[in-house]
């Protein structure tokens, strides 16, 4: 049996306080009105100290920009002018507000999903009834327990947004969707109460079909036949029917629909390619962990090898998908397409990119050689890259409609990480407690120890 050391406990209890404590802080930072938006620009102006040669530049602009500013006054009045500037500052207002919202909606899913596609990988084991890996069963049971807890803040979020009490989804927004015709005629979906009974349906799936597998694989150590492992043979191969449905109108719902003027027919496809290669890291970095300190002896540089090739393939998979939506829109140029790439290009170009060569171009050349794949730190290195890749992409799919060009990695979404950072450790460590870390009754498991490649 597994105990979870106060170190570890600890440290994730710290990650929460911290974590708590940054979030609260960042809220508080928020601006509340246009005023503290005015003081708010100003010390980045005073603080921003520019040579002085840009300061003569910015005289002359300044200049030039009084000069265009009595024109307009004189042609439209002062009244005009002074109007567009207040919509300005609302609109920067508004994007200011939602940032640490955001913060905590792009960690709060980050972390879900990764449970999520650990669960799809359990699933798809039973189902495939694979001989390698029911020794790390146990670790896959452990990081989907954060399944409900996550779950759970998510649709608190979601609420949240449906009694506006932030603003992350725009169509919820009723004088927006009166002012824009497309989306009314999305409002048959797009609207608060089918989005959370959707919500609830998705959730309720998962929730329900892991305490089954669950329930069913703990029964089966103390079973004297096979019946619970047919039993989760079954419902592993229905879980996946319900998972690709209901997780492609996830992300359409949880993550499209904040730009609701825009679509892919990939999209699905590409938030499950990023879920389970950081769910499947994630039993990497947690199985590797544990054998250093002593546990699942029987856990060989086999099965890291194996969990290697996933993250190696996956990342692979998820570049195709990436590259596949991103090149057909942007060859195609269709305006209401392409504006979805051009925001991201233009005001979120490092993460952008540089998420496309976190989660493939170090993933290609660390574990493209066999070798390689063996070494325990070098999974780590390229777990811990990889996770960080796909936080980067969770942060751009959201951040642009949310925040827009207002962004940055500040005190909220470093004190959100650390806060459901904490929880997961906490959750996950605490779910390896429950049972033996070995499924010793599994059908397969004297090939998943003696498994070598």
């Amino acid at each position: 049996m597994y105990t979870l050391s106060s170190k570890l406990k600890l440290t994730a209890i710290i990650f929460v306080i911290v974590g708590a404590i940054g979030l609260v802080i960042g809220f508080l930072q928020a601006p509340s009105d246009l005023d503290d938006v005015r003081e708010m620009l100003a010390a980045e102006e005073h603080h921003a100290e520019p040579a002085e040669s840009t300061m003569v530049e910015a005289d002359f602009a300044k200049a030039e920009h009084d000069m265009l500013l009595e024109d307009e006054a004189a042609t439209h009045g002062e009244k005009g002018a002074a109007s567009h500037d207040d919509e300005h500052l609302e609109h920067t207002l508004h994007q200011l507000q939602n940032k640490p919202w955001a913060a905590v909606y792009v960690a709060a899913f980050f972390f879900f999903m990764i449970s999520l596609g650990v669960l799809a990988f359990y699933a798809v084991q039973y189902a495939a009834q694979a001989g390698w890996s029911p020794v790390l069963f146990r670790v896959m049971e452990a990081i989907t327990a954060y399944l409900v807890p996550g779950g759970i803040i998510l649709f608190v979020l979601l609420v949240l947004s449906g009694m506006h009490v932030n603003h992350l989804f725009i169509w919820m927004d009723p004088e927006v969707v009166a002012e824009d015709a497309i989306i009314r005629n999305k409002s048959s979906y797009l609207n608060v109460p089918f989005f959370l009974i959707r919500a609830a349906i998705y959730l309720g799936g998962w929730f329900i079909f892991r305490h089954f597998l669950v329930r069913n694989s703990r029964r089966l150590d103390e079973a004297s036949d096979n019946h619970y492992f047919k039993k989760n043979f079954k419902l592993a191969a229905g879980f996946l029917v319900f998972f690709i449905v209901s997780e492609s109108m996830m992300s359409w719902d949880w993550i499209m629909s904040l730009d609701p003027h825009w679509f892919s027919t990939l999209f699905g496809w590409y938030v499950f390619a990023s879920l389970f290669v950081s769910g499947i890291t994630v039993i990497a970095l947690i199985s590797i962990y544990l054998k250093s300190r002593g546990y699942l002896p029987f856990v060989n540089n086999s099965h890291i090898h194996d969990l290697a090739k996933f993250m190696f393939g996956i990342s692979i998979f998820w570049t195709y998908l990436w590259f596949s939506q991103f090149m057909l829109i942007w060859y195609s140029n269709i305006p209401e397409e392409v504006v979805y790439f051009i925001s991201r290009i233009e005001n979120y170009s490092l993460p952008f990119f540089g998420m496309v060569a976190l989660n493939f171009i170090f993933p290609l050349l660390m574990l493209m050689n066999s070798d390689y794949k063996r070494v325990n730190w070098f999974v780590v290195l390229t777990g811990i890259v990889i996770l960080v890749g796909h936080y980067l992409n969770v942060f751009v799919m959201i951040m642009p409609a949310t925040v827009g060009e207002s962004w940055f990695i500040g005190l909220p979404e470093i004190s959100a990480v650390l806060l459901f950072a904490g929880l997961f450790i906490f959750v996950v460590f605490r779910a390896l407690t429950k049972a033996p870390l070995l499924a010793k009754r599994n059908p397969f498991i004297k090939e998943s120890e003696h498994f070598h490649y």
